[in-house]
């Protein structure tokens, strides 16, 4: 196809090198690729890619296994530590040295500050004037907390940060809104985290000295968090469980993450050894609500719901308030709220405001839908009976890169895994059917790029930040009923996260004309190439529209200084599948 070049031109642009090898991990004397395969005659070898890695059943057998990412390491308080604990050169070499944790990209300065001729607007709907800070030396963060930045590298606010941070000083709620991979995940737990640090001896719970040894018979406590983070799947649980494990280190708030598939008698034991910061699916997290020896909300001071729009629903909301309550004894009026996605309608809005304070702040980073301006979207035309060889021969044609693959149901995701290994592509997949140990695996091999191929449903549309993360393949556009244009939008921004680059390729046809206005807008907006097959779809208007939630008086904020200035002068659970499964189906 002549796009191919076009594609193969972007991904040059977005890439300095190829991925790192893998490792050949192929045990030939166990597995053999099928010798009645019709396998095209361009070798994936001499493509740069690696040996697709067999996929070991006996590893789902073994009942003994521990490995969860829900008992990862982290840093335990000794009761002789004083307000700042030692090094642990161990642990910190796991938490911030790690090759694959993500790195802020040349285009980060497009996150944090005013870009001309399109500068990206900032909205702040509040009776209070924000001073937003520059710098984070600015915000008066704990000591603690402001090395840790250090270890992780983060060395400016990106936009929403550097709004939220001063509103959570202020004791306000928040609506944040912000482009994928803008750093909304560090709004929350940035100041959340600095502001506690001070206090953690005063306001936690006690807890067992677990250094001096663990018998669960003898020490355990009931969890009393002083922070709730409720988020849709389990995947973005884990990976905000990560993010806090880091921003926690050497201080005596202890993180915990709980969600389905996985044992739940591991989640307990670690929610018994004490926790401070509690992250979940809201179906786990209600689940062990109802254990009040193991579970207590009364002490919770701050409740962030993450990807807001995806879990603000209309039919849940007796489980809603039972969360948002931070249980029936929790009466503290400086308990905060705090909601973030990248999107957020009118009616999600509306539920919100129920919940939040009158006096809560909303802080809106350019339009609520868009993308950021540094992923390179394609759109190609290739008729439904041929996408599958048009997917090898993209991956083929193409420099081996992280790539992730959407498609729209689960019969295709092990349908389209099976053809590319089958043609000798490193792949693995995920889907909401999958045994939680599954996902994990196929999340880490992934992340490490022994597979640097992943098939996946919506599921992976929201929160998964996987660094080098360079190509975003819709084998299918999201339909109507998936989300569209919304799922779209998030779909692609597990690319060029934290001012990386990255591209975005759309196969099309005549079955997805109900998204091609929606797309079109998108791309013209992003200042992306609009393909011919779509010009009919052009808007006759000058101006474009969105139907998002800007209000009349947020087109006048807009006018108002805040305008045009990311920062001051001086940052379950199955929704995507199609279905609610398991125990972390929102609110079921």
């Amino acid at each position: 196809m002549d796009s191919w070049g076009e594609v193969n031109d972007a991904l040059q642009d977005v890439t300095n090198k190829p991925d790192e090898p893998v490792a050949d991990n192929h045990d030939d004397d166990d597995e053999q690729m099928p010798a009645e395969v019709d396998k095209p005659a361009r070798n994936p070898r001499d493509a740069g890619w690696t040996e697709p890695v067999p996929f070991r059943y006996e590893t789902w057998t073994n009942k003994d296994f521990t490995g969860w990412a829900s008992a990862a390491a982290r840093y335990e308080w000794k009761d002789e530590y004083g307000d700042v604990g030692p090094r642990n050169d161990e642990l910190e070499k796991q938490l911030f040295g790690g090759e694959f944790m993500s790195r802020a990209g040349h285009r980060f300065e497009d996150l944090k500050q005013s870009r001309e001729p399109e500068p990206y607007s900032v909205s702040i709907e509040s009776e209070l004037k924000l001073q937003a800070i520059a710098t984070f030396d600015d915000a008066g963060l704990h000591p603690v907390l402001r090395q840790n930045l250090e270890l992780c590298m983060y060395v400016w606010p990106t936009a929403i940060q550097c709004y939220t941070i001063p509103a959570l000083k202020e004791g306000r709620d928040v609506i944040g809104i912000a482009q994928t991979g803008s750093g909304k995940t560090g709004a929350f737990l940035i100041p959340i985290l600095s502001k506690l640090m001070g206090k953690a001896k005063k306001l936690a719970a006690a807890r067992p000295n677990i250094a001096e040894g663990w018998n669960p018979k003898e020490h355990a406590v009931t969890a009393e968090p002083l922070v709730l983070i409720v988020c849709p799947t389990r995947e973005l649980a884990n990976q905000i469980f990560d993010d806090a494990r880091r921003l926690c280190y050497r201080s005596m708030l202890r993180p915990c993450v709980v969600y389905g598939g996985a044992p739940g008698g591991l989640q307990r034991e670690e929610l018994q050894k004490g926790c401070d910061i509690l992250i979940g699916t809201p179906g786990r997290i209600l689940d062990f609500m109802r254990q009040p020896r193991v579970l207590s909300l009364r002490r919770v001071r701050y409740t962030v719901i993450d990807e807001a729009d995806e879990l603000l629903q209309a039919d849940w909301e007796a489980d809603f308030n039972k969360l948002m309550a931070g249980g029936d004894l929790n009466e503290d009026s400086d308990h905060r709220y705090l909601m973030f996605s990248a999107s957020f309608n009118k009616d999600c809005r509306k539920l919100a405001a129920k919940f939040l304070s009158k006096d809560y702040v909303r802080i809106r980073i350019s339009r609520p839908g868009s993308v950021v301006q540094h992923i390179h979207q394609e759109v190609l035309w290739v008729d439904g009976h041929r996408k599958k060889e048009a997917l090898y021969d993209l991956l083929v044609d193409l420099r081996p890169t992280r790539t992730l693959i959407f498609v729209n149901s689960k019969k295709d995701v092990d349908f389209i895994d099976d053809y590319l290994f089958n043609h000798g592509l490193p792949t693995t997949s995920m889907h909401g059917d999958r045994l939680q140990q599954e996902r994990e695996d196929a999340i880490r091999s992934f992340r490490t790029a022994q597979c640097p191929i992943m098939i996946t449903t919506g599921v992976s549309a929201r929160g998964l930040d996987i660094v080098n993360i360079m190509h975003v393949i819709n084998f299918d556009l999201p339909r109507a009923a998936q989300g569209g244009i919304t799922e779209y939008m998030h779909r692609i921004g597990r690319t060029a996260r934290i001012g990386n680059e990255g591209l975005a390729t759309s196969f099309y046809n005549d079955r997805d004309e109900e998204l091609a206005p929606d797309l079109v807008k998108l791309l013209m907006e992003s200042n992306q190439p609009i393909p011919e097959f779509l010009e009919s779809f052009r808007p006759s208007e000058a101006k474009l529209s969105f139907d998002d939630d800007t209000t009349d008086s947020e087109a006048e904020d807009a006018k108002e200084d805040n305008n045009g200035a990311w920062a001051p002068d001086s940052d379950d659970d199955e929704k995507g599948d199609n279905n609610n499964e398991g125990d972390d189906a929102p609110w079921g």
